[in-house]
């Protein structure tokens, strides 16, 4: 990874939106969106984010207990068989290092069907998803004044007929002897709109790829890592781009990430925004030209189902896939 790359990691301090800084905090969000892929909201006794470090302790605390009583012996069952298989020679870099659950909010919950979780526990998590979503519908907000979008453009695109679809995944990435062997979670870019991560701030492991190196995402206690999805590439036609990241398997140190994903709905309809297309090249046309759309039009939930099947691969060939007169992408 890149050392001095992650030393400028793009870190936003919320509160600095309300003085005269504001300008200059709006240009790291910018550039963040444009050239990272991520940033991290800050946060410390005035609570820049907004949700509570006992809320925060708490999910925590929940999380870690959940993992120890009801998944580690089956986590532990599946690490020897694949530590096995890769000592007798087999590839196990399609398999990622990872024990999850996902916890569905909007538009319909899932928390009262999810088995071994307590009262308590869904409890906590619920109010924590709101808390999320909030957050998640702020930094929409100030995408869109960014972009130069009317206020609550991205949360319109994002509807559908039921509104977004919310969801949490739950992930415990426990130690690996064989670092080298297998990867905690194989590189991806996300599918969806806006990503918001609450993540271990002991042990490391997340990278991002930038200029073609990986690049550390640093653990910072009770901060917020927002990433974009694909969908933000798509509808702010290419301005904002969605970046490839991974978790590396660690010997030591079991580390907790729980991923919030704001996505449109299922029938959303995903397009550049018109008040975008043409915004990049306009200093390249001619008066009166058009801009043009380098982006398909689609419903997300089409894309989805694409992209399940393609999630470890590159995103371009999905965008193409998408356009109405495409060839389905080859499998090699």
């Amino acid at each position: 990874a890149n050392a001095a790359a992650s030393m400028s990691f793009p870190m936003i301090n919320m509160e600095k939106l309300e003085t005269e800084e504001r300008g200059a905090a709006m240009e790291v969000i910018q550039d963040a969106c444009e050239n990272w892929g991520f940033f991290e909201v800050l946060d410390d006794e005035l609570l820049n984010h907004g949700i509570s470090h006992e809320l925060m302790d708490e999910v925590e605390r929940v999380s870690k207990a959940h993992y120890a009583a009801c998944r580690e012996e089956q986590f532990k069952e599946f690490a020897a068989k694949t530590l096995e298989a890769g000592e007798k020679g087999a590839d196990v870099k399609d398999v990622d290092w990872e024990s999850t659950f996902f916890v569905r909010h909007l538009p319909a919950s899932n928390l009262a069907d999810l088995p071994d979780l307590d009262h308590h526990y869904r409890q906590v998590m619920k109010e924590f998803a709101s808390e999320i979503e909030r957050l998640a519908e702020k930094v929409l907000d100030l995408l869109c004044e960014n972009l130069g979008l009317e206020q609550g453009y991205l949360k319109r695109a994002f509807a559908g007929s039921r509104g977004p679809t919310f969801g949490t995944k739950v992930s415990s990435y426990p130690p690996c002897p064989r670092p080298d062997m297998v990867d905690g979670l194989r590189a991806h870019t996300d599918a969806g709109g806006v990503i918001l991560l609450f993540q271990d701030d002991q042990v490391s492991g997340l990278q991002l790829l930038k200029d073609g190196a990986w690049v550390e995402v640093p653990p910072m206690r009770h901060a917020i890592v927002v990433n974009i999805g694909d969908q933000l590439e798509v509808i702010t036609n290419g301005r904002y781009k969605s970046v490839m990241h991974r978790v590396l398997t660690r010997p030591d140190g079991n580390r907790m990430s729980i991923a919030s994903f704001y996505n449109p709905g299922a029938d959303a309809i995903i397009f550049p925004a018109p008040a975008l297309v043409g915004a990049a090249d306009a200093a390249e046309r001619n008066e009166g030209e058009e801009g043009t759309a380098v982006y398909p039009r689609f419903v997300f939930e089409d894309y989805m189902n694409l992209y399940v099947r393609h999630k470890f691969e590159a995103k371009e060939p999905r965008f193409k896939a998408m356009k109405a007169d495409a060839a389905p992408i080859a499998t090699a």
